[in-house]
């Protein structure tokens, strides 16, 4: 398969994306919470569109809509997605788009959880993120990297910004948002089984909301590879999102420990975020039949 890369393919887009994006390019503990870019995202649909082939969409919109109404109601809730790609989200907008009104009221309600690298890195991913709407965190696995010394500065702001993120979170999770979070809290990345495994602080969210919902990605249109996001090459492809049911979060969190301590794993916030990856695995393994299917068609 000859690789393409998004730079090549795309370079008109990326350049104007880049040019119209507004994204701040310094988080602090005033701009956690960052609106979407509507002069990007349909830049980004553009992409998705070109190489998304036919039989591309969702499955299970009905929880999708299940979960929206719940959160209209004042409760608190969550969205898990899998992780592949830096287009995950913008695909994910696209399609629901495609439901009609339903869809965009959908879309239209996510606040993504996103990692504080996106804004400052790369003016390109910056690009592609500020599309969406964000509450922007300094996570733990940028965190880990850093020197209690040298990098005490760096730590005071990562530990503001994230305060200011969580006072956000309170203020807005009741008020018919649905919160969106990568549990990888990174891309999968196949030489690196450990971007797999999901973040043992996604516990956190479990146990302070009301219902979630896990979808599973299969299909893949940017792939990623080692270096930039630039680097990463493209294929078309049919791509589909498929929507578990709603579940109390409170019931998953519950039978997830109490499945840990029979089995005596010590860790049980871990072993939350554990089902939770479990989960969104065997939704994605019976996802990829009826992708298959519906690939073989076109």
């Amino acid at each position: 398969m000859r690789m393409e890369t998004l730079s090549v393919k795309f370079k008109d887009i990326v350049r104007d994306a880049v040019r119209l994006s507004k994204i701040a390019s310094v988080v602090t503990e005033q701009n956690v919470y960052q609106e979407g870019d509507e002069n990007v995202l349909p830049l980004l649909h553009k992409i998705v569109e070109t190489l998304a082939l036919p039989g591309s969409g969702i499955s299970g919109f009905e929880h999708l809509k299940d979960l929206l109404e719940k959160a209209r109601a004042g409760h608190s809730c969550l969205l898990f997605l899998e992780h592949y790609s830096n287009l995950d989200l913008s695909a994910f907008h696209y399609f629901l788009g495609k439901e009609g009104a339903p869809g965009k009221a959908i879309a239209d309600a996510l606040v993504a959880i996103a990692g504080i690298k996106l804004n400052e890195e790369n003016p390109v991913v910056a690009a592609f993120t500020g599309a969406h709407t964000r509450l922007v965190i300094y996570p733990s696995r940028s965190l880990s990297g850093l020197d209690p010394v040298k990098d005490r500065a760096e730590i005071v702001r990562s530990n503001g910004i994230n305060r200011a993120a969580m006072k956000k979170l309170l203020d807005i999770k009741g008020k018919g948002k649905l919160i969106l979070v990568f549990p990888s809290g990174t891309r999968f990345r196949p030489w690196d089984p450990g971007t797999k495994k999901g973040v043992r602080e996604i516990d956190s969210y479990v146990k302070s909301f009301d219902y979630m919902c896990m979808v599973a990605i299969n299909g893949e249109v940017l792939h990623v590879r080692q270096g930039d996001m630039m680097d990463d090459f493209i294929s078309e492809d049919v791509i589909r999102y498929t929507a578990g049911p709603v579940e109390s979060c409170t019931e998953f969190r519950d039978a997830a420990k109490a499945k840990a301590e029979a089995a005596g794993v010590e860790d049980k916030k871990q072993a939350v975020v554990d089902a939770i990856m479990e989960g969104l695995d065997k939704l994605h393994i019976a996802a990829e039949a009826d992708r298959e299917g519906r690939a073989a068609k076109t």
